[in-house]
């Protein structure tokens, strides 16, 4: 399953690496705030290998998108989940990181419309509930 999530660079965490059977790893985590919401939530991101390489040309306050595929496994009866992040580009889109693994970006999701372009929403008189409106003529409910 492949994710994307555009927002602001917080923070990059210090990387950590060590030795496997498979010889030497690196890890690096990196925190977004999204920017499409009232309420912006962080989110921790895992980058592996050369990705976590590819941190290191951002800075904090940088807008970027980050392509990831969630992943949770289970270690005594706990589950553990992590968001692995295989491309990393700017904001924009504009590719800044090397492309691996063969992987397709999802098509984007339309960002919500501009107040502007949404539609009024009917006014209501002072002191009427704000669940009813003039255009309501269906609200015979007993409660």
């Amino acid at each position: 399953m492949a994710l994307e999530l555009v927002g602001k660079l917080v923070k990059i965490l210090p990387e950590v690496t060590g030795q496997g059977k498979n010889g030497p790893w690196n890890k690096q985590e990196f925190v977004l705030e999204t920017l499409d919401t009232q309420y912006p939530k962080k989110v921790c991101m895992t980058a592996w290998g050369d990705k976590a390489g590819d941190l290191k040309q951002f800075a904090d306050g940088d807008m970027i998108k980050a392509t990831f595929s969630p992943e949770s496994r289970e270690y005594n009866e706990r589950w553990y989940t992590e968001l692995r992040a295989y491309r990393i580009e700017t904001g924009d889109g504009a590719s800044t990181a090397n492309e691996g693994g063969g992987y397709a970006a999802p098509a984007s999701r339309p960002a919500s419309a501009p107040a502007a372009q949404r539609p009024a929403q009917p006014s209501q008189p002072a002191g009427m509930p704000f669940n009813t409106t003039f255009e309501d003529d269906s609200n015979d409910l007993p409660f």
